[in-house]
């Protein structure tokens, strides 16, 4: 998809890309610049969030930022252009043409009234499209136009800490109501705060920039009515606060939305459970002899500069078990009613971010020395805790592991990745009583469990890979000997 137009010698515009694969939307997290703003071909402007990762947007060509179309915050749609760029400072032409208005940003994710056609919303880590059941606002005639072009303008404006300007700023009112008897003017977060709080927007009397409802204007209206007299006047009214800072001591609810990275997980999991039957099966398995070998390596020269943890060994052992049981490295193909065996191993691992579980996977794990493994792993973890995973390194993956032992967790019954057929949980390794060369002696000891898809791996299959994974982490010489 072409993401820049040329609107005239001098005005080029960059449209929202495709920056997974088949996404529909992104929104638009942070913008690193601002109107008159220089930039070169290729420095970053902005940085999106897909259903599947945070992803930098570079710019592909040089000038002064003319007009950011949206502001943050709002989800866009692939295609739809997101800023205008003048390639010819300083020339006499006339400025670029506005796009179309945005979409209400400043109303349409509070919005679930209305009836539009299914499309297509992306599912998690790279496995196609479903339709939705999720439903968005129709989009309005002409005569919405003025007001969300305020509305956007507005936002922009206190995003950006100064004024709208005074072309698109809509009449504020005296009293409560909406400017020109429209609809009143607020965030997402605030009318939902409206809402809960059994608020009529229209009776509020906003103090906010261009006539903009705050938070403070809702409390106000909810308030006593010696507390709404003594309401401070727009001139003295307080910043806005962040969507998530202001609670009311009397909420017994908080409402988050669902967009991004969590509603994908929901559209996958479930997705996934109702679609693949699952079979999960357990083994306790005494790791001591593991942990053992994890403080060797670790002073091993060879592993200089890699983090060694159970993890490495673990995510080794599984590799080496589907070496020995290939077969269990598949994918059920429903379309053509075909089993895919995999000749690769990709291999998932389940990261807890701040936007929500991901699963980014080592591409060819199978090939990788243990130093390369280590490395691989590293950089995986590093990359997801700082909100970098690309859509790319999350698509592809054929099986997972996921270590719940980090939260001191025992173990529990993970549901697959979608298109996977098998996924390891792992528990927290615990000093327990154990019966060692028949006494009773303290050995680190875990519980993995092994879920997997029954339509193409057995009862079987599954515990003898599972018992593979159990043997190797008890005897971890087998590594060489099985390898």
């Amino acid at each position: 998809m072409t993401t820049m137009t040329e609107t005239s010698a001098r005005f080029r515009e960059f449209k929202m890309p495709d920056v997974g694969e088949g996404l529909t939307e992104a929104e638009i997290l942070k913008w690193f610049v601002q109107p008159g703003d220089t930039v070169t071909d290729g420095q970053v402007v902005c940085e999106v969030e897909t259903a599947k990762a945070a992803v930098e947007l570079p710019i592909p060509f040089d000038g002064v930022v003319h007009e950011l179309r949206f502001p943050e915050g709002t989800t866009v749609d692939v295609g739809q252009v997101i800023i205008a760029i003048d390639v010819a400072p300083g020339s006499g032409d006339a400025p670029a043409p506005a796009a179309e208005p945005a979409q209400e940003p400043v109303e349409a994710a509070s919005q679930g009234d209305g009836d539009a056609p299914k499309g297509r919303t992306p599912v998690l880590v790279g496995y196609g499209v479903a339709e939705s059941s999720t439903k968005r606002r129709p989009r309005k005639g002409a005569s919405a136009a003025p007001e969300a072009a305020a509305v956007a303008a507005a936002v922009q404006a206190e995003l950006n800490g100064h004024a709208a300007p005074a072309a698109v700023a809509p009449a504020v009112p005296a009293q409560g109501g909406a400017p020109d008897g429209g609809r009143p003017l607020a965030k997402p977060p605030v009318r939902k705060l409206a809402k809960d709080l059994g608020i009529d927007l229209a009776t509020v009397v906003p103090t906010g920039k261009n006539g903009v409802i705050t938070r403070e204007d809702v409390h106000a209206a909810a308030a006593p009515a010696v507390a709404q007299v003594a309401a401070p006047a727009p001139s003295q009214a307080a910043p806005e606060a962040p969507a998530a800072a202001v609670v009311p001591a009397s909420a017994r609810e908080t409402r988050i939305p669902v967009k991004g990275v969590r509603k994908a997980i929901a559209q996958a999991m479930v997705g996934s459970a109702f679609t693949a039957p699952h079979v999960t099966e357990f083994v306790t398995v005494d790791v001591t002899r593991t942990m053992k070998l994890v403080a060797e390596l670790k002073e091993d020269k060879d592993m200089a500069g890699v983090r060694v943890n159970p993890l490495l060994i673990i995510a080794k052992a599984l590799l080496v078990a589907i070496k020995r049981n290939p077969e269990v490295n598949a994918a059920w193909d429903e379309a053509n009613q075909e089993i895919v065996q995999k000749h690769y191993v990709n291999l998932g691992i389940a990261a807890a971010t701040p936007r929500g579980l991901i699963v980014p996977n080592i591409k060819d794990a199978h090939e990788k020395t243990l130093p390369q493994l280590a490395a691989a792993l590293g950089e995986l973890v590093t990359t997801a805790r700082d909100g970098k995973t690309s859509p790319a390194a999350m698509a592809g993956g054929t099986v997972t592991i996921t270590n719940v032992g980090v939260f001191g967790v025992d173990t529990g019954t993970p549901i697959l990745n979608p298109g996977e057929s098998a996924i390891l949980a792992v528990g927290a390794i615990k000093l327990q009583p154990w019966v060692h060369k028949g006494k009773v002696k303290p050995r680190q000891v875990t519980t993995l469990a092994l879920s997997f898809d029954h339509r193409l791996v057995d009862g079987e299959l599954g515990s003898k890979v599972l018992a593979d994974v159990a043997a190797i982490l008890e005897q971890p010489k087998r590594l060489i000997t099985w390898a």
